[in-house]
C-alpha cells in the first residue's frame, strides 16, 4: 500500500478518535469524578448537570494547561501540603483550592491585596492569627498560612455542613453564601450554582466548578486513569511570532542555541513559541513582528522599556497609573493571563519617550 493511500486511512481515523474523546461523556473521560464528588460530598448527579457540562467543554484545555504550570511551581511543596491537610482531617483535595487561588506560588498578590497561596485578604489572615505588616506578612509562609486556611476551611465546613459549601465560602463569604442558601431555600449546588437564577456571583459559581474540574483532572493521573501530560521546559515564557518566522531566526536574535529552543518547542505551533524567561526583555527589544506592533502603537514606536520590581501593595491597576500605560500593555508584553502579581518579580513596563525623558531628568 503506498504512503498516500495509508495516510487517507489513517487521517480520518484519528480524526474520528479525537472526536470520540471529546464525545465522551464527563464521567467516562473523567472516571475519577466519583472520588472527586465524595471528597467534596458533591451529588454524583453533578456530573451530568448541563451547566457543569458546558462548564467542562469550555474551560478544560485552558485548565489543563494551568494544572501542569501549577505542579511545576508546586511539586516540592504540595507533599507538606497535603500532609498538613491530611493530619488535620481535611482532604488533601483542597491542595485544588491553593492552585485554583494562587498557582501555588507562596508570593502571588491579586488585584485585591489577596497575597500567598491561600490568598487572604489582611483582616481575614489576621483573624486567623497570621502577622500582616510592613515588615512581615505570613500570608507568604507556607507553613504557617496554610494552618490558617485550615483552620478557617474546618470552620466554614462546621458552619455549612458540606465541603462544596466550605470552599463556596472560602471565595465569596460566610455572609454571602448563608443569604444565597436562605433566598434558595437550598444548599444544593446545582441550585447554587444556577447561571439563570444566579443565588451567587458568577465568580463563585465557576469558582467551585473549576476546583472540581481541576481535581478531576489531577485525580485522573493521580489515580492512574490517564497518563501524566510531558512537562514543559521550565522557566519559559509564551510568546507570539509572525508565522512565517523560523525557530533559527530567533535563536540568532536571541543568541541562543537552536537544540535549546527545539527542546522547548517540540509541539511548535504556527505563531506561538516557548522562550527561556531570561530572554523576554531581549525578545521585545529585538524582535519587531505584527504582534509587536500592535502593541506599540505606530505613533509609539520610540516606546522604552523599564523594568520594574513588584512590591507589597503593588496592583497592575497602581502600576499602570504610575507609569502612564495600561492593564492590558502591562499584561499584553508580560505575558499575563490574570490580574495576579508575584513579589520581587520583574515587569517589563513599556512607557514612551516623553514620559521616558522626564523620569531621566
Amino acid at each position: 500500500m503506498s504512503v498516500y493511500l495509508k495516510l487517507k486511512f489513517i487521517i480520518p481515523f484519528l480524526m474520528v478518535t479525537t472526536l470520540f474523546l471529546e464525545a465522551l461523556p464527563l464521567d467516562e473521560k473523567y472516571p475519577s469524578y466519583s472520588y472527586v464528588f465524595n471528597e467534596f460530598d458533591v451529588d454524583f448527579g453533578y456530573i451530568n448537570n448541563k451547566e457543569f457540562i458546558s462548564f467542562v467543554k469550555k474551560r478544560e484545555k485552558g485548565l489543563r494547561r494551568f494544572y501542569n504550570r501549577s505542579l511545576k511551581k508546586g511539586k516540592k511543596i504540595l507533599p507538606k501540603l497535603q500532609g498538613m491537610l491530611l493530619e488535620d482531617g481535611v482532604s488533601d483535595l483542597f491542595t485544588y483550592l491553593s492552585m485554583v487561588e494562587s498557582g501555588f506560588s507562596s508570593k502571588i498578590v491579586s488585584s485585591k491585596k489577596a497575597v500567598g497561596l491561600w490568598q487572604f485578604m489582611p483582616a481575614t489572615a489576621r483573624h486567623y492569627k497570621l502577622k500582616v505588616d510592613k515588615k512581615c506578612d505570613e500570608r507568604c509562609n507556607i507553613k504557617r498560612s496554610t494552618t490558617a486556611a485550615i483552620n478557617y476551611l474546618t470552620k466554614l465546613h462546621k458552619q455549612f455542613g458540606k465541603w462544596y459549601l466550605a470552599a463556596m465560602a472560602y471565595n465569596c463569604g460566610e455572609g454571602r453564601l448563608q443569604r444565597a442558601i436562605k433566598k434558595a431555600k437550598s444548599d444544593n449546588i446545582e441550585v447554587l450554582t444556577n447561571n439563570r437564577l444566579k443565588y451567587l456571583p458568577k465568580e463563585t459559581r465557576e469558582y467551585i466548578q473549576k476546583i472540581l474540574l481541576i481535581s478531576m483532572i489531577g485525580e485522573n493521573i493521580t489515580l492512574g486513569f490517564v497518563e501524566p501530560e510531558e512537562e514543559s521546559f521550565p522557566n519559559s515564557i509564551e510568546v507570539e511570532i509572525s508565522q512565517n518566522t523560523t525557530l533559527l531566526e530567533i535563536a540568532k536574535l536571541l543568541n541562543l542555541k537552536l537544540n535549546v529552543l527545539q527542546k522547548i518547542n517540540k509541539h511548535k505551533t504556527k505563531n506561538k513559541i516557548f522562550i527561556p524567561s531570561d530572554k523576554v526583555y531581549a525578545f521585545y527589544l529585538r524582535y519587531e513582528d505584527e504582534i509587536t506592533k500592535a502593541i506599540i502603537k505606530p505613533k509609539e514606536l520610540n516606546t522604552f522599556m523599564l523594568m520594574y520590581t513588584v512590591n507589597m501593595g503593588d496592583t497592575l491597576e497602581k502600576i499602570a497609573k504610575k507609569y502612564h500605560t495600561t492593564i492590558e500593555s502591562i499584561k499584553t508584553t508580560n505575558h499575563l493571563e490574570d490580574d495576579f502579581l508575584v513579589l520581587h518579580s520583574t515587569l517589563v513596563i513599556l512607557v514612551d519617550k516623553e514620559f521616558f525623558d522626564k523620569l531621566s531628568s
